[in-house]
């Protein structure tokens, strides 16, 4: 099971699904031109925490993660050091040169690989999602106007809108309104992994 309620713990790159990931926090507040105070009412994430992220001391979990992004309005991928530059357009008719995935994880949490960084021409940012048997993972609203796609390739994936659970299976689909509580779950025997494309709404 999954560590859900938001804690952080020490920083640990040694977890399955790959390294833990560096927050450029304190580049992003200092951009928007923010006290730690600021952030903190901003986000809903304390100061004393902001302040060992920023430092290095802490590493959030993905919840604390949403908690920034949602606060700063800026995707996932910016608080994930080196996953902001933009996805280079097709060279040629048979598409651009193929990336290795980029694996991050976060402890006891969810791992995933990131598949496509956020691209503002785009307006999205591609995950492989990586749940274990049994696994869970509760998401608290994204900011307003947020959508997600999800195509299950790998297992049986339950998720969870309007407090109803649904399954779906390997070569299912689905659309969502991502700025509602939803949830992932695992109930089979087996690993799951499903692709989740996250949607952006755009800002003046």
């Amino acid at each position: 099971m999954v560590n859900t309620d938001g804690r952080d713990g020490p920083n640990d790159s040694s977890g399955e699904g790959g390294a833990t990931p560096t927050i450029p926090l304190k580049a992003i507040r200092g951009k928007a031109g923010l006290s730690l105070a600021q952030a903190a009412e901003l986000t809903g994430v304390s100061k004393a925490m902001l302040g060992q992220i920023e430092r290095g001391e802490s590493s959030p979990t993905l919840i604390t993660l949403w908690k920034l992004a949602k606060g700063f309005h800026l995707p996932l991928s910016a608080f994930i050091e080196g996953l902001t530059e933009p996805t280079q357009p097709p060279a040629t008719s048979t598409g651009a040169p193929t990336r290795p995935a980029r694996p991050v994880n976060f402890g006891e949490s969810i791992s995933f690989d990131t598949l496509f960084a956020f691209d503002p021409a785009f307006g999205s940012e591609t995950f492989l999602i990586h749940l274990k048997p049994g696994q869970t993972h509760v998401s608290h609203p994204h900011d307003a106007g947020v959508v997600e796609d999800i195509f299950v390739t790998e297992g049986v994936v339950e998720i969870e809108l309007d407090g109803e659970w649904s399954r779906y299976h390997s070569g299912d689909a689905l659309r969502f309104r991502a700025d509602q509580p939803h949830s992932y779950r695992n109930p089979g025997r087996i690993p799951a992994r499903f692709h989740n494309t996250i949607h952006y709404p755009q800002r003046g």
